[in-house]
């Protein structure tokens, strides 16, 4: 099953995109994985029909509102905009996007506490399951492994942060957007190249989580890049996300060969 772009367009009206056909009628490949006998539905967005040799690929993980088991609501904010005409232009690429539970949490941890709560021991089933469909787009489509990129927003920040923390040499850049994690791991994350965002007026995911991750990277030694915009609240992955985001600086990093 695919969807198409006049699906696309009546899932998010918020959208201000100009939009056309770019000659498909379809841009998402629907699929789904199963983990210990749950079903998770997941998108994976192709990059154009005329582009050639491999592509990087996106991998999404989407706020606590657009859980569910429609297999769209996760579509939401990066992968609609990455259909966009001038990002599907200009960044071709894959983009994974999976799509968490109603009941469930990418890293079951308190998303409004001010202090960090130490990294799981094991990653959640939801997180399992967004490793298991990174490994099969991986295996069956023709992906440049150096430019394979992580972002979150929110929940998807969190997520994220976890994430990479586990397998940090599967990807070429870090993008968490208003997450948050464990400062004491950050050592896992010495030779990932790392963006956070974070608006400090965010009253769903206090923004001491995005200063305690930058912190503690930079009494590592470890460099990344910390954006913090004044007077936004709990939606700064417009900005990140945005014309003058984080797209032209992701899409340069790539993973040196191990």
């Amino acid at each position: 099953m695919r969807i198409s772009i006049a699906a696309l367009l009546l899932l998010s009206l918020s959208c201000t995109s100009a939009w056309r056909a770019h000659g498909e009628l379809t841009v998402f490949e629907s699929s789904q994985i199963t983990v210990d006998g749950v079903r998770y539905p997941f998108q994976l967005l192709h990059p154009p029909a005329a582009f050639r040799g491999p592509a990087p690929l996106v991998v999404f993980l989407h706020g606590a509102g657009e859980r569910g088991s429609d297999n769209s609501k996760q579509l939401t904010w990066l992968p609609l905009a990455m259909v966009g005409d001038s990002l599907r232009r200009d960044y071709p690429c894959f983009v994974l996007a999976l799509q968490c539970p109603q009941d469930e949490k990418w890293v079951n941890v308190a998303w409004g506490d001010d202090t960090p709560t130490p990294m799981p021991k094991d990653p959640s089933r939801a997180l399992q399951a967004v490793s298991s469909a990174l490994d099969r787009v991986l295996a069956e489509h023709d992906v440049d492994r150096s430019r394979v990129y992580l972002t979150g927003l929110s929940m998807g920040g969190f997520g994220a942060w976890d994430l990479a923390m586990r397998m940090p040499d599967r990807f070429a850049a870090l993008v968490p957007v208003c997450g948050g994690g464990d400062p004491a791991e950050i050592e896992r994350l010495r030779s990932l190249p790392i963006w956070i965002w974070h608006g400090d007026k965010d009253a769903a995911v206090p923004v001491a989580r995005s200063r305690q991750m930058a912190d503690a990277l930079r009494a590592a030694g470890i460099d990344a890049i910390y954006t913090e915009l004044p007077g936004v609240g709990h939606d700064s992955w417009r900005q990140a996300y945005g014309s003058e985001g984080v797209f032209s600086w992701m899409f340069r990093q790539r993973r040196l060969a191990q």
